[in-house]
């Protein structure tokens, strides 16, 4: 997952490649045949585009033919390695004539980008950069001190995923469960009334009594299932509580409770580091009461699933999810992809739901955590104008086609709108709300931080201990004090 996918700042020079041209991506290399292919195409503007995530390239490759060929000039894709990025990109914009003169990031990487001299405030030539166009989420991911200096391009985050027959079978328990309820608190027979078996009916008033009470099951069990999507935690423990579990059902939700990407959700809209943007030194508020409230909460979670941090992974809950071994779990925007070909294979049986994350509580609202990946323009760059209007091309005229070439959402409202899987769209709305890794030099382990936070807190340890001690971390990493 690119949340993992971190850069770190080296003096090593990594060996540089020369792109194919027209949106072939080959590995680079200084090579004359390079060069005198490259001599086929003098004469046009030409610009290179720089990303180190492979999964981008048909996406990346299909924009460039397209861009050059709209607008008369070239752009180069380079793919290169993610070891040591922005350091690469560095030495290149130094040392070559080919600068990378248009780049992908992750959003947390932009103030070192920023400080390198490597990303400028945007020119937004196309007049994109605006919540007509994105979220405010979006624009917030790639602003820092105030300027835009990125193209939110595609994002990650967190949704509910959920087995849509097991909650409908949830639905008709309860149903039944309530009118068998009903039934047993009918009024007792009056004196000298008769008691009529209904063994000693006709069979076709029998049948009629079926099919009524069928009809009331059934009617009931609507009502329960189109208001059976947890909302806040104490629903899903409640789903938890009353859930008689068909046979291979182990659990009634799993999820990576090692990763902090599906951890977040449960602080997020209380654990402030950087506000929105996570650039702002002077708004970081950690250790408050409804941060402390939120991890008793998932500490009390444990009771409840019990779920071994020490064997759980990611690609293990998916597929117990897969395999019908449980209810809920929480997944990532790449879990669409995943479940949907399991659906082709015929490995996935029944029909699955993509829904918002929970609320903590009635009174502590839930926010979960985003990675923006960003279009970048090099401040060193000669071809400004034309990079600024391939990266908006990338965010905004060409984002109709990103999910389907490389499997990553879109930030573009236009883009989530158009969108065919309903998922697609639960997802683009838990963007909308979340919040981004912060951008600040200091917090460059905060997510490590976090998850051993966690990890902790799970298994057992005090929660306002360890808020205390985190909150000293960052405010002594920092140089600041806490609001």
């Amino acid at each position: 997952m690119f949340l993992k996918k971190r850069i770190i700042a080296t003096a090593a020079v990594i060996a540089m490649a020369a792109a194919a041209v027209c949106g072939s991506t080959q590995e680079m290399s200084q090579t004359q045949d390079t060069g005198d292919r490259l001599q086929l195409f003098r004469g046009k503007e030409t610009i290179y585009c720089w990303y180190s995530d492979e999964s981008l390239s048909g996406y990346i490759n299909a924009a460039a033919v397209s861009f050059g060929e709209q607008n008369k000039v070239r752009v180069i894709p380079v793919l290169t390695s993610d070891s040591e990025y922005l350091e690469a990109i560095n030495q290149e914009t130094l040392h070559s004539d080919q600068i990378p003169d248009i780049y992908l990031l992750s959003s947390d990487s932009l103030e070192k980008a920023y400080l390198a001299g490597l990303a400028s405030k945007v020119p937004d030539t196309e007049g994109i950069c605006d919540t007509d166009h994105f979220s405010p989420a979006a624009l917030a991911a790639v602003t820092y001190n105030d300027k835009i200096i990125g193209y939110p391009v595609y994002f990650d985050t967190s949704a509910l995923v959920y087995n849509e027959d097991y909650l409908k079978t949830w639905a008709t328990q309860q149903a039944e469960k309530e009118l068998a309820g009903s039934s047993d608190n009918d009024e007792p027979v009056g004196e000298g009334e008769e008691i009529i078996e209904e063994d000693s009916l006709p069979e076709d008033q029998t049948t009629e009594q079926a099919a009524a009470d069928e009809a009331a099951v059934n009617a009931l069990a609507e009502q329960y299932f189109a208001k059976a999507l947890p909302s806040t935690v104490d629903d899903l423990l409640n789903i938890a509580d009353t859930f008689d579990a068909p046979e291979g059902v182990e659990g009634v939700m799993k999820w990576d409770v090692n990763n902090i990407f599906y951890n977040y959700w449960i602080v997020g809209n209380y654990m402030i580091v950087g506000g929105d943007p996570g650039d702002d030194r002077n708004d970081i508020n950690i250790n408050n009461p409804e941060t402390i409230q939120c991890l008793e909460v998932y500490k009390a979670l444990n009771q409840f699933f019990f779920i071994e941090s020490d064997t759980v992974t990611y690609d293990s809950v998916i597929q117990d999810f897969i395999d019908g071994k449980t209810m809920f779990t929480i997944g990532t925007t790449d879990v669409v992809k995943r479940l949907e070909d399991a659906k082709t294979d015929g490995s996935l049986t029944f029909n699955y739901g993509i829904a918002r994350m929970p609320d903590v509580s009635a009174e502590l609202q839930s926010r979960s955590l985003s990675v923006t990946g960003a279009a970048v323009i090099n401040g060193y760059s000669e071809h400004k104008e034309l990079a600024d209007r391939f990266a908006a091309y990338l965010a905004e005229g060409y984002s109709d086609g990103l999910y389907e070439r490389s499997g990553k959402m879109p930030a573009s409202l236009h883009a989530a709108e158009n969108a065919d899987n309903g998922a697609l769209t639960v997802f683009a709305d838990e963007y909308a709300d979340s919040v981004s890794l912060p951008k600040m030099l200091e917090t460059g382990n905060f997510w490590m931080q976090l998850e051993v936070l966690f990890s902790k807190v799970w298994n057992g340890e005090d929660v306002t201990t360890l808020v205390e001690q985190l909150a000293g971390t960052i405010a002594e990493q920092v140089g600041s004090t806490e609001n």
